[in-house]
C-alpha cells in the first residue's frame, strides 16, 4: 500500500539503485546530485524556463472591447463556460497536487511537481487577470459558479473531484493510480478543447491577447503531460500490479464521451471552425494520442491519425524551433528559451 513519505527519516535510502517512484524509504533529503528518472532531471530546467506572469500578457483592454463587438452571443457564451471549466480544472490541480506528492519517493520528481503546483497557480491568476479585464464585475461570480446553474459542467467537476477525494479520504493502492490516470487525462485531454476553441477565435482574429494568455498556459500543461505520462510508464515498470489498463481505457473512454459531451453543450453548432462532428474526431483522435505516450494501443480505430484541426496550424510561427513535443504545432514564445533540446523522453 501506498505511504506517505515522512519529512525526515534518519533510517531512509536515498540511493539511485534503491530509489522507487514510489513506496520508497527516502529520507526526507532533496538529494538532487544523483537521480535515477533522467526525463525529470531534462524536464526541470524546461519548466523553469517557461516562466511567465499573466500581468506581463499585453492586449488584454483591447479583448475586453472585442468580446461585446466582434464576438455573437454564441461566442460569449462559450468564451465564459470554457473559462469557468478551465478555472475548476487548474484549482483542484494547485489543491491536490501535494496530495500526489506526499506519496512520492523520488526527489528529482517531487521538485518537478512542486513547479507544476506553482504553475497552476498560475494559470488561476491568469483566468482571474482575464475575468477582471475583459468581463463586467458583475458576471465573474456567474463565471466562477457556472456549474452552480449547469447541470453539465457539474457533473463533468464532480467526476474528477470526487476521485481526487477518494484517495485523500483512502490512500489505497487502487485509490492512487485512479488519481494518476485522472491526472493525465486532466492534464492531456480535458483542458484541449477549451483550448482548441481560442486558438479558433485567433484564427479568426478574435480575443488575440485571451489567445495569447491561453498559449502561455498550454506550454505549461504540456510539460505537466510529460510528467504524468513519465510517472505512469515508471509505475508500469516499477509496480506492475498496480499498473491497470483496463482502468485506463475506461477512464479515457468517460473522459472522451464528457469532452464531447460538454463541449456540444457549450460550443453547440455555432462556433465558425467548431462543430460536433469536428469535436468528436479531434477528441478521439487526441485520446489515441494520449494512450500512445503510456504504451497503451489506439481505442478508437476510426479516429483520424493526424490532428483534424488543421486551421490550427495557421496561428503557428514555424519559423521558431520550439516545437511541442506532442502535438505537431510550433509556437513561438518570446519569455522562455526553456523547449530548446532534445524531447526523446
Amino acid at each position: 500500500m501506498v505511504q506517505k513519505s515522512k519529512i525526515f527519516d534518519p533510517e531512509g535510502d536515498d540511493s539511485v539503485e534503491n530509489r522507487t517512484i514510489i513506496k520508497g524509504g527516502t529520507t526526507g533529503l532533496f538529494q538532487l546530485n544523483a537521480t535515477k528518472y533522467t526525463w525529470a532531471k531534462k524536464l526541470y530546467p524546461i519548466m523553469i524556463g517557461n516562466f511567465w506572469i499573466p500581468e506581463k500578457v499585453m492586449g488584454l483592454k483591447e479583448d475586453a472591447i472585442a468580446f461585446h463587438s466582434d464576438l455573437s452571443p454564441a461566442e460569449q457564451r462559450a468564451y465564459k463556460g470554457i473559462l469557468s471549466f478551465l478555472i475548476f480544472l487548474d484549482s483542484i490541480q494547485t489543491v491536490n497536487l501535494p496530495n500526489i506528492s506526499d506519496y512520492i519517493t523520488a526527489p528529482e520528481v517531487n521538485l518537478i511537481l512542486a513547479i507544476q503546483t506553482y504553475q497552476e497557480a498560475i494559470h488561476s491568476q491568469s483566468y482571474a487577470t482575464i475575468l477582471e479585464t475583459v468581463v463586467e464585475s458583475k458576471e465573474r461570480d456567474e463565471i466562477y459558479y457556472f456549474w452552480k446553474t449547469d447541470k453539465v459542467l457539474l457533473e463533468r467537476n464532480k467526476y474528477i473531484g470526487d476521485i481526487y477525494q477518494d484517495f485523500i479520504e483512502d490512500a489505497s493502492d487502487d485509490n492512487f493510480f485512479k488519481s494518476i490516470v485522472a491526472n493525465y487525462l486532466l492534464e492531456s485531454l480535458y483542458f484541449y478543447n477549451g483550448f482548441a476553441f481560442f486558438d479558433t477565435l485567433v484564427d479568426n482574429m478574435k480575443m488575440l491577447a485571451t489567445g495569447r494568455m491561453i498559449a502561455y498556459i498550454r506550454r505549461d500543461e504540456l510539460t505537466h503531460v510529460v510528467l504524468f505520462a513519465n510517472m505512469m510508464n515508471e509505475i508500469r515498470k516499477e509496480f506492475p500490479k498496480m499498473f491497470d489498463e483496463k482502468l485506463i481505457v475506461e477512464m479515457t473512454k468517460t473522459a472522451v464521451e464528457q469532452e464531447i459531451s460538454w463541449t456540444d453543450h457549450i460550443l453547440g453548432d455555432e462556433i465558425p471552425g467548431i462543430n460536433g462532428e469536428s469535436t468528436r474526431k479531434y477528441t478521439q483522435w487526441l485520446a489515441n494520442e494520449r494512450m500512445g505516450r503510456i504504451g497503451i494501443a489506439p481505442i478508437y480505430p476510426d479516429a483520424p491519425t493526424e490532428n483534424p484541426y488543421t486551421h490550427l496550424e495557421r496561428i503557428q510561427d514555424t519559423d521558431s524551433d520550439k516545437s511541442n513535443f506532442f502535438e505537431t504545432t510550433v509556437v513561438n514564445y518570446t519569455q522562455s528559451t526553456g523547449l530548446k533540446g532534445d524531447w526523446e523522453f
